[in-house]
């Protein structure tokens, strides 16, 4: 089954594991150690995050490694960056207002 990228980075669990190995390669007993919860927990986040090609597994002799695939996570940048955009503009309307009041204070 093919998830949806925005559904998997909802979950608080799943963006700090995100959070986690975005730095350097982690196994999911490394993962696993940062959060309370099972082993098994941890697992299905990474399935998730696997399926949804967010993170990608490196076999290194008897151990798997979880890191970013970062070229999806730039998918969701870009996406994100067109409300970056109306925000921005936002605050700055909101800025001149705040300013033009001050400034009718004085």
């Amino acid at each position: 089954m093919r998830r949806d990228i925005f559904q998997a980075i909802a979950d608080p669990t799943r963006r700090a594991i995100i959070a986690l190995i975005a730095m350097q390669a982690m196994t999911p007993n490394a993962i696993a150690d940062n959060f309370n919860t099972t082993r098994q927990a941890v697992s299905k986040h990474l399935r998730i995050l696997t399926e949804c090609q967010l993170v990608k597994q490196e076999h290194q002799g008897r151990e798997i490694y979880y890191s970013l695939e970062l070229s999806k996570m730039k998918e969701v940048d870009k996406w994100l960056e067109q409300f970056r955009k109306i925000w921005e503009t936002r605050f700055n309307q909101l800025d001149n207002v705040l300013s033009t009041i001050k400034k009718q204070k004085k």
